[in-house]
């Protein structure tokens, strides 16, 4: 059966168990990072959503955008790599930029792990561009 359509909503809790193995299948889980902790930190809250692509009522694609209010910031970019090739990563990344967008966010950020090399054209493409930051960290806990 072939797929073409892409519908894009908010997540819902009924959708955790595949968005979560969506991102384990797209390698996007580190041991530092618990998925479900962070859709319970994003989930409802006021500066951030997020967001799935459904295909026949499956979950295939997600992002997560969050902001501060002076910056958005895009995570969680994945399309299962049985649906890539139909554009839906460009749908589902336009999706989070609009969401931050309908906010009054005037810029949108996103990391990329140095490992992840060949995602880096991808979003060029889409006219995102390197800015010459250091990024730093701290753990809270």
């Amino acid at each position: 059966m072939t797929v073409d359509k892409l519908i894009i909503r908010a997540f819902e809790e009924k959708d955790r168990g595949s968005l979560t193995n969506l991102w384990k299948r797209c390698s996007l889980t580190v041991p530092y990072n618990n998925p479900d902790r962070d859709i319970d930190f994003a989930k409802g809250r006021e500066n951030s959503e997020i967001l799935i692509g459904l295909a026949a009522d499956t979950v295939v694609a997600s992002v997560m955008a969050g902001h501060d209010g002076h910056r958005g910031w895009i995570y969680y970019v994945a399309v299962d790599p049985d649906y890539q090739g139909r554009r839906w990563g460009r749908r589902i990344v336009e999706a989070g930029e609009e969401w931050l967008r309908a906010r009054g966010v005037p810029k949108a950020q996103l990391m990329i792990r140095e490992t992840n090399t060949q995602v880096r054209s991808f979003y060029e493409a889409m006219g995102w561009e390197a800015i010459p930051r250091t990024v730093m960290q701290k753990w809270l806990k």
